[in-house]
């Protein structure tokens, strides 16, 4: 592809800084009637070094990305992905070196005691003021078991995210925290804050937990794999107290030069974690993920991730998401391409959708 491997043009960059000066005013994109707010980035830390990641996410502003998204992993999914950095880390640099805004995803109660996971976020809110939303999950054990605690089911899972999000609000408020529950603080408080609070966000694939978080969410997080299982999931979350809240959508796709080239990076990348639901929530070491992964066919991965090397059938499937009104579509290329991913749909894929 002839953009591949190549820097944004003089012209991109001035376009990004007019973006830039913009950036304080809500701006729509348009898609055949569709409004959607961002398109942003997905930084993937088990597939890629932090010192890629970082290159990649100031290409992606360069490129005409609105936004970037982290993940936070102690171990990647599986073998072939080879790669996980610590991601807070990693967000001050990069925070540093962009102007955009960023979205991390993490799992207080296990690996993170609830404290220093809101001083981390509390940080770096103070650092680049309006520019992170945090999502919380109930975690995966691939990541959390590293503890040694006993892991939960989803139900005890969620009582302890509960617990988290209420401690994490307090210390937000600067309040002085004593907890003692399914995790305990002793009188913790925060003295470093920003003006104003990170938005804490609900992480759920399923209706059930989108019900949960949104009564005490700003936000839903949410994957974008099967459009009618989406809408349920949205239906979930703004029936039982989400209506008018904003909505992310990681949408994993899979782009490359040819078709052949876009199922086999899936194939290798993704194929480990299609099987989704309670075997990517409970399975704890990369090498079970990847005997996982050996039984994944072609027509499994198609059922999480968007394959296709054709720019409209992505301008399409895009169409598809903002349709449902969601306030940002993250872009989750799963293959190792992604200079060249960032750059043809910088140049093909995003001006279409302005």
């Amino acid at each position: 592809m002839g953009q591949a491997g190549r820097c944004p043009s003089a012209e991109r960059r001035r376009n990004l800084r007019t973006r830039q000066r913009h950036r304080g005013h809500a701006r729509r994109l348009t898609l055949e009637g569709a409004t959607v707010t961002e398109i942003g980035y997905h930084a993937s830390h088990e597939q890629f070094a932090p010192s890629a990641l970082l290159d990649y996410v100031k290409r992606a502003e360069a490129a005409g990305f609105d936004s970037a998204k982290s993940s936070d992993h102690f171990h990647p999914w599986a073998s072939s992905q080879g790669q996980s950095g610590f991601a807070w880390s990693w967000l001050g640099a990069a925070m540093q070196a962009t102007r955009f805004s960023y979205g991390m995803i993490s799992a207080p109660g296990y690996r993170y005691h609830p404290a220093i996971l809101a001083q981390a976020a509390a940080t770096i809110g103070e650092m680049f003021p309006n520019r992170l939303w945090l999502a919380l999950g109930s975690g995966e054990a691939i990541n959390e078991a590293i503890t040694g605690e006993t892991w939960p089911d989803k139900p005890e899972r969620n009582a302890r995210l509960l617990e988290c999000v209420e401690i994490t609000r307090a210390l937000f408020a600067g309040e002085t925290v004593t907890h003692r529950g399914r995790v305990t603080v002793i009188e913790a408080k925060l003295y470093s804050l920003p003006t104003r609070p990170v938005p804490l966000f609900g992480a759920a694939v399923t209706p059930k937990t989108a019900s949960f978080v949104a009564g005490w969410a700003d936000g839903l997080l949410t994957t974008g794999g099967d459009i009618e299982s989406l809408k349920d999931v949205l239906e979930a979350f703004r029936s039982n107290g989400g209506a008018g809240k904003p909505v992310h959508v990681q949408h994993a796709l899979s782009w490359a030069e040819t078709e052949e080239q876009a199922v086999s990076q899936a194939l290798e990348q993704w194929g480990p974690v299609s099987a989704g639901g309670d075997l990517n929530w409970n399975v704890a070491r990369p090498e079970d993920f990847d005997t996982i992964g050996k039984l994944c066919t072609e027509d499994s991965v198609r059922k999480s991730v968007a394959v296709s090397a054709d720019l409209g059938q992505h301008r399409q499937w895009l169409a598809d998401l903002a349709a449902l009104d969601v306030s940002s579509i993250q872009l989750h290329n799963v293959g190792h391409n992604q200079e060249a991913f960032i750059d043809v749909f910088g140049e093909k894929v995003l001006p279409q959708l302005r």
